[in-house]
């Protein structure tokens, strides 16, 4: 039974989500997705050395209350452990003349085994959960609550670092696109593309430490990454892109802890296992987010892959329909001859897929059958007329412009001849000269009542509505 603690639970993870997606969609556009897994790991130092600093000072110990402070505090040492991160990736990509991923690489281990020895020589009696801090504590947040309210802290918390990422959107959105898109550019209007990016390292390193402690590395690192990447996926404008982050993020935070409430139970339960209650939110969230990436990738719009290979299958059809009217033409060319010329392959008629492209032909009223087999209706050979015309054309073309051997030119103009339109025939023909031959000697054809109609409708003027 959903409970209002599940309501503060699903809310503070959705809180957090949400903040690590604002700075995620960036570093994603920038191609820096791996950086952020890096802050996640280099703020380490930082944090250590912000809480040494804050024991020292006596703002955290046995005699004193860490209190709200202390959170600033360790914030304060992710933003310069972060900011020191972006500073000596950049170092050594200069100096060492190395790419970004192997700079990373060098500072993102040497800075994670730096904090890891500081832990070891200074924080050896601090206990670490190794499941808090990758799975994160998110169902126990209401334990921690804002006086005697019924907020959980972590919520506060989370929810203010996204209201400041959103703030900071705002205000520099057009900074953030511009030196996002086109740094150079960027910079000659003006813009520090390096203060940018580090402004983002800094916001990227408070959001990370924020959220880290709640939901654990597994989800911060996830949904840094995954829905940005699903936004991007389904659309190519930039805030319709940040809109899709957020919401994949919320809702995958409340879906997760659904499932991660119910779904333990109806699996289990059937098997037997009766001892098996829930799971953990944090990382049902994480699988949620990456289920939406995987039907992204799959299903979006323009970029999902089987949208691509409908795509390319109805363009392959749509060529092999072209190939077999193209076909069919130079066979009644060469019906005069003893031979049907060296470019008509009509063994293609004979086969499964040939078929079925003759059968869609038919059905277009461009071929017809006959003597069982088939011929071009009027229609059917003023297409296929435009086809080899184009092809012709284009081997006439190349053979002027280019020093190819005449058995080259065939099957470059035969990719080609499927995605000429009319007009760029016509300006072929006019700057060939209107030949009459085709590099091979055979009869160029003319324009047709097809193209003619065509060219017509291109010319007039679009009507009112």
């Amino acid at each position: 039974m959903w409970t209002e603690l599940d309501t503060w639970t699903t809310l503070t993870a959705a809180l957090a989500a949400m903040a690590c997606v604002v700075p995620g969609t960036f570093l994603v556009l920038r191609r820096q997705s791996m950086l952020g897994d890096a802050l996640s790991h280099t703020v380490l130092p930082g944090i250590v050395a912000a809480f040494l600093a804050a024991y020292w000072l006596g703002i955290v110990g046995p005699h004193s209350e860490g209190g709200s402070t202390m959170q600033f505090v360790l914030l304060g040492g992710a933003v310069v452990a972060g900011l020191l991160t972006a500073f000596l990736t950049e170092a050594v990509q200069r100096l060492g003349r190395v790419e970004n991923s192997a700079a990373l690489g060098v500072v993102y281990t040497s800075l994670f085994a730096l904090g890891l020895l500081m832990v070891r020589l200074y924080a050896d009696d601090v206990h670490l959960d190794a499941d808090c801090v990758l799975f994160g504590a998110v169902e126990t947040v209401v334990l921690d609550t804002v006086g005697d309210s019924d907020v959980p802290t972590a919520a506060v918390l989370n929810g203010s670092v996204l209201v400041v990422n959103l703030l900071l959107l705002g205000l520099c959105f057009k900074e953030l696109r511009l030196t996002t898109f086109d740094p150079d550019l960027a910079t000659s209007l003006g813009l520090n593309s390096t203060l940018v990016h580090y402004v983002l390292m800094a916001t990227t390193s408070v959001t990370l430490v924020a959220a880290f402690q709640s939901v654990g590395a597994i989800l911060v690192i996830t949904v840094l990454v995954a829905p940005p990447v699903a936004a991007f996926l389904l659309s190519e404008r930039l805030h319709v892109m940040i809109l899709l982050a957020l919401v994949i993020a919320g809702s995958s935070a409340f879906v997760g802890h659904g499932l991660a409430l119910w779904t333990p139970v109806a699996v289990f339960g059937s098997l037997g296992f009766t001892t098996v209650d829930d799971s953990s939110t944090a990382g049902m969230t994480a699988i949620v987010c990456g289920l939406v990436f995987g039907l992204a990738f799959l299903f979006s719009p323009r970029r999902g892959l089987v949208v691509q290979t409908v795509r390319q299958s109805l363009l392959g059809f749509r060529i092999l329909c072209e190939d077999c009217l193209g076909i069919l033409y130079r066979r009644e060319e060469a019906s005069s001859q003893t031979d049907e010329g060296p470019f008509v392959n009509a063994s293609v008629l004979a086969t499964l897929r040939g078929r079925l492209a003759c059968w869609r032909l038919s059905r277009q009223g461009f071929v017809a059958s006959a003597d069982g087999g088939w011929a071009l209706t009027a229609s059917g050979r003023e297409h296929a007329e435009h086809l080899v015309r184009s092809h012709r054309l284009w081997e006439s073309y190349m053979a002027r412009h280019f020093s190819l051997p005449d058995d080259h030119l065939h099957e470059a103009a035969h990719r080609v001849e499927h995605f000429l339109d009319i007009p760029l025939v016509d300006q072929l023909e006019e700057e060939l000269d209107q030949p009459g031959l085709d590099p091979h000697g055979r009869s160029i054809p003319g324009r047709s009542n097809r193209d003619d109609e065509a060219t017509e409708e291109a010319k007039s003027p679009p009507k009112d509505d």
